[in-house]
């Protein structure tokens, strides 16, 4: 990855805050990463099967159109194109997307919750309180276990932002910040 799409300090795992809790100042240590490069061509076999969902059904309704109506081959090689457009645009788009997405998200754990960027052109910035956490959850899908990622889902006490989720991590980092962002001991947040 060349260095203007990847920016970001990246911490020293083998350099712990705590040293009572090497997992948990390992994680917990206020450096702003970014999201596992592995979310690349993730994001990009997901684009794919969506060009492919979107492009085989128009494909389908041409030939259904060709063969029904049976229309001049101006009309056809007309249909035609725009349906190589649309394929072309939509292939490239979701071949291109993950690639901006990966450079505008990044997180950063700090001992006190976490706090969370992304968005290419609309951004966000979400601040969670370790305190304000209910609870959090890791899953993966078929693709994502495919490339070792899951998802962090922290739900979190009152209406906005409820649910929090960031994809794109490395499986056990994903673990790791769970369990750090549990309170201490297995008590209820509440």
């Amino acid at each position: 990855m060349n260095e203007s799409t990847h920016n970001l300090e990246m911490a020293d795992p083998a350099d712990p805050a705590d040293p009572a809790d090497p997992a948990a100042g390992a994680i917990a240590d206020g450096v702003r990463r970014a999201l596992d490069p592995k979310v690349i061509p993730l994001q990009r076999t997901i684009g794919g099967i969506v060009t492919g969902c979107v492009s085989l059904p128009l494909a389908v309704g041409v030939a259904l159109l060709w063969a029904a109506a049976g229309p001049p081959p101006g009309v056809v090689a007309a249909i035609v194109g725009v349906w190589a457009a649309i394929t072309g645009a939509l292939g490239w788009w979701l071949y291109r997307w993950p690639v901006l997405h990966h450079r505008h998200a990044s997180y950063a754990v700090h001992p006190d919750g976490i706090e969370i960027r992304k968005g290419v052109i609309w951004r966000q910035a979400i601040s969670v309180a370790r305190s304000r956490v209910q609870h959090t959850d890791v899953s993966q899908g078929p693709l994502e276990r495919k490339y070792g990622l899951g998802t962090l889902g922290i739900y979190t006490a009152g209406t906005d932002y409820a649910k929090v989720s960031l994809d794109g991590l490395e499986h056990e980092t994903a673990l790791r910040i769970r369990d750090h962002l549990l309170p201490p001991g297995g008590a209820d947040a509440v």
